[in-house]
């Protein structure tokens, strides 16, 4: 039987737009702390994260708290995927069509996926397996389809609050699975995500 998405994303949208502030910032400081401590955290490049929207769990503290040799960047929309652009507190902002602030400038000239170290991605659900769960747009998965591909950079991190655990999710042939989803008690390690990715280990 083929799950209903549409009415399982609005139940987990509602999960966390519940959440009281208190939690919400607790939340993100310990996620902060968890994806700092991933065992294939990059030590440079690129890092992409969101702006948070609809009660997404925040990355602020992440930000703050990356070693100098990283980069925090937003999307861009550009045509039907997602482009980057490094972004600083007090950098200009636009909002998008989507109603999302984005980095002030020309969307054409943000970084490609696979020019980025790691990519945190917001999700509205996932599984005790690690399958993610999107707003529907495939805006992460069109973006991220190399990794369908080979197993190449960057890393991919879902990030999200406990309540938004469903029960197993039925994966889609476009699905792009991420190497570790992220709250505030526990990471979910993707089998083989433990290691540095070959294209990215020293010659």
């Amino acid at each position: 039987m083929t799950q209903d998405r549409a009415s399982l994303r609005r139940q987990l949208r509602q999960r966390r737009r519940e959440l009281p502030a208190a939690a919400r910032i607790a939340a993100a400081e310990v996620l902060a702390q968890r994806i700092l401590a991933l065992p294939f955290l990059p030590r440079e490049g690129y890092v992409a994260g969101y702006w948070a929207m609809d009660g997404e769990i925040g990355l602020h503290v992440l930000q703050l708290r990356l070693p100098p040799g990283l980069v925090y960047c937003l999307p861009l929309l550009h045509g039907d995927v997602l482009r980057f652009a490094p972004w600083r507190a007090g950098d200009p902002l636009v909002t998008n069509r989507f109603g999302i602030p984005e980095p002030d400038v020309e969307p054409a000239s943000g970084l490609r996926a696979e020019e980025l170290a790691l990519a945190v991605m917001p999700l509205v659900g996932f599984d005790g397996a690690g399958q993610r769960l999107g707003m529907g747009g495939g805006w992460y998965d069109r973006s991220f389809a190399i990794r369908t591909t080979r197993a190449a950079p960057p890393w991919l991190v879902g990030a999200g609050f406990d309540v938004q655990q469903a029960d197993a999710l039925e994966a889609a042939d476009w699905d792009v699975v991420p190497d570790a989803i992220c709250t505030e008690t526990r990471t979910l390690l993707r089998p083989g995500a433990s290691t540095p990715h070959r294209e990215t280990e020293p010659a």
